[in-house]
């Protein structure tokens, strides 16, 4: 299989694009936050609030802040 030079220098150039460093002159507190490192943030955090409900889920509902369960109209037969 033969790659054609103008091809190549494309895949190379969008290679290039996404690995490219900062330049070293920039102050690396005024760039910006990846979006993917803020989208797995933000789920790391979701998940972290739901396994902390679902360990407190007894003092939860002591409290009053939880319901009583689940609806049995929302339950499998």
């Amino acid at each position: 299989m033969q790659v054609h030079p103008k091809t190549y220098l494309q895949l190379i150039s969008r290679l290039w694009h996404f690995c490219a460093s900062p330049p070293r002159n920039r102050d690396p507190g005024s760039q910006g936050a990846s979006p993917l490192l803020v989208y797995i943030a933000v789920v790391l955090a979701l998940l972290l609030a739901v396994l902390e409900v679902d360990i407190h889920s007894a003092q939860l509902q002591s409290l009053g802040l939880l319901g009583d369960g689940i609806n049995p109209i929302f339950m499998g037969p």
